[in-house]
């Protein structure tokens, strides 16, 4: 856990000389004639699969988030929920993710970030209420430069501040809609 937390840290903290997240361009005008403004937000409508690493069965659900830019080209924050069903067991997870955005290229987005997540679990009549610390990297593929639409695949690692410590990776994927 603690090799993770600092592969994490120290991606995040030297960033800085990597290629960020920019203005968009038409490829055969420059950007001073024609420049595309971020949107508002980008809707992520997709599905999740969840794998306990301690113990438990695999759960799978659907997933919504909205992500938005608030310091262009350094944070876009990320808010999502997603219901996890498994054999007897319902998980509702609820996280805020804040990552830092890489341009690939004009079509690609690579984020790795980290934030809080809370779960709430109901299971045999019981339910239980856990915080959690989440690292995700994020991939967004766009098949066009103007970005409206396009897809994502975002793996996640989650570690559990509950008594048992509960460890979990899931992967999520669906589409990409740009919010003007």
């Amino acid at each position: 856990m603690r090799a993770i937390t600092t592969a994490i840290l120290t991606t995040l903290l030297f960033a800085a000389n990597a290629p960020a997240q920019g203005p968009i361009s038409a490829p055969d005008q420059p950007s001073s004639q024609i420049e595309q403004k971020e949107p508002a937000a980008i809707l992520e409508v997709g599905a999740a699969g969840e794998w306990a690493l301690t113990h438990g069965r695999p759960s799978y659900g659907p997933n919504l988030a909205v992500e938005f830019t608030p310091i262009p080209e350094w944070l876009e924050i990320e808010a999502g929920v997603t219901p996890f069903f498994s054999r007897g067991q319902t998980e509702w997870d609820t996280d805020l993710i804040f990552k830092k955005p890489f341009t690939l290229s004009r079509t690609v987005e690579f984020m790795a970030g980290v934030g809080p997540e809370w779960a709430h679990t109901a299971a045999n009549g019981i339910a239980a209420n856990t915080f959690a610390a989440e690292a995700a990297a994020d991939f967004m593929f766009w098949p066009s430069p103007r970005r409206r639409f396009g897809w994502y695949l975002e793996p996640s690692y989650a570690y559990s501040f509950s008594s048992d410590h509960d460890q979990s990776l899931s992967v999520t994927a669906g589409l990409l809609i740009a919010i003007p």
